[in-house]
């Protein structure tokens, strides 16, 4: 025995049994169960008759609210400054502050220039400020959607110690350690208690578990408990098992308790779950390991390619103060700088368009990884299906409909006290739908001896208008079997033989195997001389076998074609539940899912983490699984590098949630879970799921877009000023021209998040690869270079460039070549951008949407107009003959026609595009 002691209960020791189980070791209601009612009192400092008002006033304020941790979002302050949190933002905050140390801090007064300062704090301010926007609205929209209900728990507490107790509502939040709470059917269980007194308890633990059933809880002095608590608590049961022991967040099905409360707010299971999701580290997702792989390799290329530009430069033109100048320069233009911007844009453009199908976006970044997921995991209970049993079928003893078996059950259901369990529910709703013939209103009810976890039957007694008296009884198969001695056959009342037991259990385990949960209704005959004012268990006896019913809780009706449309796009469906494996493989079929072996949390136990890879691939159903389990294959799905999505509803889900690359919670489910999700459904329907994968597909595509685009434009256009820089007398473009012209080139861009995507892009999972990057980069970076050198040729020969050199020592030559190549290039790499967005032939096959068209040919329209503006003498820019643009029409052709023929052999060697 250890002692255990939470931070926020200093001056309290409580005893953990220690074991295997990490539900034994952590949670004290392990150890308060195995004690008797008035040891537990005296640990509390409490009282049968509750806390005095003071007492529980001065723990709530020494111990804090009766309430769970929660993932808030950090303040707008950090958020802004996470927002700048990008390689490529602080490359461009280095440049920015060497350019502001040579061109204004190191130069005199009359000289200094702020023009690159001014560009780059541009290109920063617009890049950061953005994506803080988006992701600061996303933030507080996510906050909005959480109501908060006031939940209140009746608490006995006395005025004073000399005063009788007196039952009140309390807020939830306002219950302490040793206060005494009643419960009733309806009620929630607001923190954990150990049980004082039970009379026919039912507890949904749904929430925990998954499980659908209610269990029954007794206090263990009670008569019916089959062993006592510590004999519980040092088997291999779970906690969630403890016979006398409740616990938050679980709610009360049928009958009355008192008890006592034992943990509080993150000292119980359900807060020391949430706890542990909220304080644990989310880990990185396959977007943020793409983004960084992405940014790690463009800044690597970087760093190799400026000091080779800046020693050329230098060596060749003898000035290294401006090499070093130009090279910084060629540094901004080799960074994605926009990037940030972009990908908050398009991730902010996704979550609005999943808001209008009534999908809440948590974090930006689930948005591609929604797209980009292959593998979806998903919970049973309440996500494929509606968590609300319905009755399948009556039958005869020979498995043919019976409506005597539903008239006879539905006398059973309906006659019972208490609130009615889910079966009793979905017999009295069946019976509803077919009619007043079903219901035998000519019987009143005498007694009813009620459900219990060892008999695993209930049955009523009622008696007709002529005086005559029927038990009828409902239960599980072999129960209800061991106290029954004949079967009805028709008109026939026949002995129960060995045979005929035999032949009863292998019909219903039939339906078993089909995922049914099966009853057996039988009935008994009660002769005059035997009637009795009230019965005893004893009395059930002798009984007639009737017939079977078949329950089922059924899937949603989203549910299948849902995952018919998520296979139709790549997303391989598993599913991960505490539920029996027989039930799930029902409810697999029935949704479209293969079951194949299921995989038990037992196997997955005694697995190392290999194995577990190893099995994982071929599994479909995941069953009796633990919420550590469910992590478990989550990462091991992971591991085999899928990304991999999470639906779930409950408490037991968050971990799994929480480790997904996109978890996804549903509008019905705990409060844990929908905290920990990245993505809510608003919507009871699946469908969404296949929107959410195109949105998100389309986000990730239009993301690529600007990286393949940007990274291949800008390695051609080093290219050109390494091959420039050796052969020509001065830099092809000044610094700020190239600052300029990417400026330009990274506006036009941000209209890419509304570029439409083409229907085969989206019918595959997208995964972040940098070195598909790389190759893209190399392949189509190049084409540029092409015809750039042919513009330097053009510019040198026919517009006077080489003669201007020659007679004037270089500066009108210079003005020529800087005017000619900035209007090629901006005009090349933003033209180039209709041919890179599409496998297909633009224009003809595809053409881009309406502000990508309108972006890009004003981007085109500025970069022809700067050198005949009033800006360009100031630019360093010199107007051009006109015939100048002929050429330039027919240097665009070649190198449209060169592009698309590169990208077909790139596309025929490689088989993909981006």
């Amino acid at each position: 025995m250890t002692k255990q002691t939470h931070p926020h209960h200093k001056n309290r020791g409580f005893i953990a049994t220690p074991g295997k189980n990490r539900d034994k070791e952590t949670f004290r209601l392990a150890s308060e169960a195995q004690l008797p009612a008035d040891e537990t009192f005296k640990r509390l400092r409490s009282h049968p008759e509750g806390l005095t008002a003071a007492e529980a006033a001065q723990r709530l304020h020494q111990f804090g609210p009766n309430e769970v941790a929660h993932d808030k979002p950090p303040h707008a302050l950090i958020q802004l400054l996470l927002a700048f949190k990008n390689p490529f933002v602080a490359v461009l905050i280095v440049l920015a502050g060497i350019s502001y140390v040579m061109d204004i801090a190191m130069a005199p007064p009359d000289d200094q220039d702020w023009t690159k300062v001014i560009i780059l704090a541009s290109m920063i301010g617009i890049s950061g400020l953005l994506r803080f926007w988006q992701e600061f609205r996303s933030a507080k929209a996510a906050e909005n959607l959480k109501s908060l209900v006031r939940n209140t728990a009746t608490v006995q507490r006395r005025p004073t110690s000399q005063t009788s107790p007196l039952r009140m509502e309390v807020p939830m939040s306002e219950l302490v350690v040793g206060d005494v709470v009643h419960l009733q059917a309806g009620d929630m269980i607001p923190a954990d208690i150990r049980l004082l007194e039970s009379r026919d308890l039912f507890i949904s633990q749904a929430v925990l578990t998954g499980e659908a059933l209610p269990v029954e809880k007794y206090d263990t002095l009670g008569a019916v408990a089959a062993k006592s608590a510590a004999d519980q608590a040092d088997s291999d049961a779970s906690l969630l098992d403890l016979p006398n022991g409740c616990f938050m967040g679980t709610n009360v099905v049928s009958g009355t308790a008192r008890a006592v409360v034992v943990a509080t707010g993150s000292d119980t299971y359900f807060g020391s779950l949430a706890r542990n999701v909220v304080s644990h580290k989310r880990i990185e997702t396959s977007f943020d390991k793409g983004v960084n792989s992405v940014s790690w390799l463009l800044i690597r290329f970087m760093l190799v390619m400026v000091p080779i530009v800046f020693m050329i430069n230098g060596i060749t033109k003898g000035d290294w103060m401006s090499a070093l100048t130009f090279a910084l320069a060629v540094a901004v233009g080799l960074t994605p700088e926009m990037l940030p911007m972009i990908v908050s844009a398009n991730l902010a453009k996704g979550a609005v368009a999943m808001a209008r199908r009534k999908v809440v976006v948590k974090r930006l970044n689930s948005v591609q990884n929604f797209g980009a997921m292959d593998v979806l995991c998903t919970d049973k209970t309440g996500t494929l299906t509606q968590d609300k049993i319905i009755l399948e079928h009556h039958y005869d003893i020979h498995g043919r409909k019976d409506e005597t078996t539903l008239q006879l059950a539905w006398l059973n259901s309906f006659h019972q006290s208490g609130m009615k369990n889910l079966m009793d529910i979905a017999i009295v709703e069946h019976a509803d739908a077919i009619g007043e013939r079903i219901k035998l209103h000519d019987y009143a009810k005498i007694d009813e001896l009620p459900f219990d976890f060892e008999r695993r039957r209930l049955s009523v007694i009622v008696q007709d208008s002529h005086g005559q008296q029927l038990m009828v009884s409902k239960g599980a198969v072999e129960e209800m079997l061991a106290v029954s001695s004949h079967v009805q056959d028709g008109s026939e009342a026949r002995a129960l033989n060995a045979e005929e037991r035999a032949r009863l259990l292998s019909l219903s385990q039939e339906f078993n195997a089909e995922g049914y949960r099966v009853l057996l209704v039988a009935t008994r005959h009660i002769p005059t001389d035997a009637r009795k004012a009230a019965y005893q268990t004893a009395d059930e006896q002798g009984l007639v076998v009737r017939g079977f019913l078949t329950f089922l809780d059924p899937p949603k009706d989203s549910a299948a074609p849902a995952i018919k449309a998520l296979q139709e796009y790549g997303v391989t469906v598993k599913v991960l539940t505490g539920d029996n494996p027989i039930v799930t493989a029902k409810v697999c079929r029935d949704v479209g899912l293969n079951p194949g072996k299921p995989l038990i949390g037992q196997e997955i136990e005694v697995m190392d983490d290999v194995a577990l890879c190893a099995a994982v691939k071929h599994t479909t159903i995941f069953a009796k699984l633990t919420p550590l389990q469910k992590s478990r294959v989550v990462k091991a799905l992971q591991a085999n590098g899928h990304t991999v999505g999470f639906l779930g509803d409950g408490i037991n889900d968050a971990p799994a949630l929480r480790d997904a690359d996109v978890g996804i919670s549903v509008d019905s489910g705990a409060d844990i879970a929908k905290e920990t999700a990245d993505i809510i459904l608003l919507e009871k329907s699946l469908m969404v799921l296949e929107e959410g994968v195109i949105t998100g597909r389309e986000t990730f595509g239009n993301i690529l877009k600007y990286l393949n685009m940007t990274a291949s434009s800008n390695f051609g256009n080093v290219f050109s000023v390494l091959v420039a820089s050796a052969f020509l007398p001065w830099e092809p473009m000044l610094a700020m021209q190239l600052l300029l012209q990417n400026l330009v080139y990274d506006l036009s861009q941000m209209f890419l998040p509304w570029d439409k995507m083409d229907p085969d892009f989206l019918k595959k999972p997208r995964k972040w690869e940098a070195g598909n990057i790389k190759r893209f980069m190399l392949w189509l970076g190049p084409t540029s270079s092409v015809f750039d050198i042919t513009t330097y040729i053009l510019l040198w020969t026919v517009f006077g460039a080489g003669a201007a050199y020659h007679l004037h020592g270089g500066d009108g030559g210079q003005l020529i070549m800087n005017s000619g190549w900035f209007i090629e290039g901006l005009v090349s790499q933003t033209l180039v951008v209709h041919m890179l967005r599409t496998r297909k032939i633009p224009f003809l096959q595809s053409t881009a949407s309406l502000p990508v068209m309108l972006s890009t040919s004003v981007a085109i329209a500025i970069g022809c107009y700067l050198p005949y503006s009033p800006l360009a003498s100031s630019l360093g820019f010199i107007q051009l003959d006109t015939s100048y643009f002929w050429w330039l029409l027919l240097t665009m052709a070649g190198y449209l026609a060169l592009t698309q023929t590169v990208k077909t052999l790139y596309i025929k060697r490689y088989g993909q595009w981006f």
